[in-house]
């Protein structure tokens, strides 16, 4: 009885919120079904319990998205959220670790652990590495003004 009612109160608190009940991410009202940086699936290994779930992934203003189904709309709900910009400490390939093609790992501040992506190709894999480390540069505070020239070597 007591689980029943735990479950019901979760579920009426899930559904009067606007976002995932996660204690640290929120998506800071970004439209990320609007023109994200980049979309698509990626296979993911979950937090606590290590299995291998194939999730819909957008990223937009420095914040990775995930979703269960690719078609994500203003009424979709993330699953989880993870701030990349001011957490990030590394993005890198980790076929070495699982000694799996196509894996990547992103560490950030907000985890104790190290999250593990797998890519459906090399040129996947290589592409959302790159958009995350660009997504981090296009939205970190600087001290060059957005609207100024910047020169690229």
């Amino acid at each position: 009885m007591a689980w029943s009612l735990l479950k019901e109160v979760a579920n009426a608190i899930s559904a009067s919120t606007s976002q995932p009940l996660t204690e640290e991410s929120t998506d800071d009202g970004i439209e990320f079904w609007i023109s994200p940086e980049r979309a698509g699936w990626l296979t993911k290994q979950g937090e606590y319990i290590k299995t291998w779930r194939r999730r819909w992934f957008i990223l937009k203003k420095g914040k990775l998205f995930w979703f269960k189904e690719s078609l994500v709309n203003r009424q979709s709900r993330p699953r989880g959220i993870i701030p990349i910009v001011g957490t990030c400490l590394t993005v890198r390939g980790a076929e070495d670790v699982f000694n799996r093609e196509f894996a990547f790992e992103l560490s950030t501040t907000a985890s104790r652990n190290p999250m593990y992506f797998i890519a459906d190709s090399e040129k996947e894999k290589e592409e959302w590495i790159n958009s995350i480390g660009r997504s981090i540069v296009q939205n970190s505070t600087s001290v060059v003004p957005r609207d100024s020239e910047v020169v690229d070597y």
